[in-house]
Parts: structure tokens; sequence; C-alpha cells
């Protein structure tokens, strides 16, 4: 099994949704594109994984969103090194389909008091929900370190709940530990490096806004 030396996990540029929310009046989620300061970031992003992988190969693995698509672009990665393939489990979670800003606004207000994790979008995704494919697209990846030649990079260019989901599933973090992380900034990284050990770890935290709290207590 030819494990990759690292798994990069890369948040899409700012988005036009991230700018401005009454977008979604008009666009669909998936569709949205990045904004100028969007591409700046993922242009700044492709500086420094270039400096990273080198002359090496990588397994690229992108969201079928637009903004992600235009994140990967703009990196500007060698295409003789890179092989990619759009993975649509590695989507953003689904809201459903909303016209209404001040909806958006009201159905984000219940998932933070809610839960990101259980939660769930009326006509859309919970957190859960989002777990459950992620652990389905880790499955595949698994698979395909069975290759005798995969590339020793891994790059994921998804969405930041999905970023701490996927961390979440790979670590066996507990709901309350996922629910106590924030998500990473626009074009923000984070890597799974293998150690000498054979396990992975993460090459810096999420940041965390509060301290996870026990669901109950034992003995």
């Amino acid at each position: 099994m030819a494990r990759p030396r690292r798994i990069v996990l890369l948040r899409h540029g700012e988005s036009e949704g991230n700018a401005d929310d009454t977008v979604y009046e008009r666009e669909p989620d998936h569709a949205l594109r990045l904004t100028e300061t969007g591409l700046r970031q993922a242009r700044e992003a492709g500086v420094r994984l270039r400096a990273l992988f080198g002359e090496e190969r990588v397994s690229a693995y992108v969201s079928p969103y637009r903004r992600t698509h235009q994140t990967f672009a703009a990196l500007g990665l060698a295409q003789d090194r890179v092989r990619v393939r759009e993975e649509p489990r590695l989507r953003e979670q689904d809201w459903g389909n909303w016209q209404d800003r001040e909806d958006v606004r009201l159905q984000r207000a219940y998932r933070d008091a809610y839960g990101h994790f259980f939660y769930r979008f009326a006509q859309g995704e919970s957190g859960a929900d989002v777990y459950d494919r992620v652990g389905a697209f880790l499955e595949s990846l698994y698979r395909s370190f069975e290759a005798p030649d995969h590339p020793p990079n891994v790059l994921l260019v998804t969405h930041g709940l999905t970023m701490r989901l996927f961390c979440m599933r790979w670590f066996h973090w507990s709901v309350a530990e996922f629910e106590s992380l924030s998500n990473p900034g626009n074009a923000e990284i984070r890597m799974l490096l293998l150690g000498e050990n054979g396990r992975y770890s993460l090459d810096r935290p999420f940041e965390r806004w509060r301290t996870p709290e026990p669901y109950g207590r034992t003995g």
C-alpha cells in the first residue's frame, strides 16, 4: 500500500455568498463564484502549495461547486503532475432551495443554537449527513492507496464544514469536539502528515471557540 505522505485540505477562497448573503435570493449555492478577494486568496494558496509539492505528483479531488473549481484552477498547479477528479461527496452541506434572505439567516441561527452536527436544514442536510458521505469518500480514498504508484500527495479542495467533518471522521473526534471547533478561513490549509510511526497527525489545530462539553456523566 502506497499511502501518501501528506493529505492537504483546502477551503475555497471567498465566494459571493461569503461577501453578501443576499446573493442567495438570486443564485443557487453551487453556482456562486469567487470574489476578486477569493481569487487572490486562491492564487496565494497556490504559491504555498507549489512550493510544498515541488516536483512531486498530486492526486486532487475537487468539490463540484463553482467556487471550488475556480479555487483549484487559480492554484496554478502543473497539469502534468496532477491527477484531478471532481468528487461530489466533498460538496458543501446542502441547505435546501433558499430564496429568502431572512430565512437563510433564521435557519443559520437555529443551527447555531441546536448544534451544527445534528441540525437539519429544511429540505437540506444535517452535519451528520455530511459526515456519512465524507465517510463513504474515505473508503474510496483508502482503496486508492492500494495502487503501488499512488502519488505522495493528496489534495482536497472543499468547504469549511466538510474539512472539519473529514478530520472528525479520520481522527475519530467526538461530536462535542467537533462542535467546539471553528471553520478555517477562506483558502486556509490544513494537512494530515504521515509520521514515522505510520500514523497521520494534523499539522495545526482548528481554532477552538469553546471547551468541549461532555453530554453526561459516568460512574
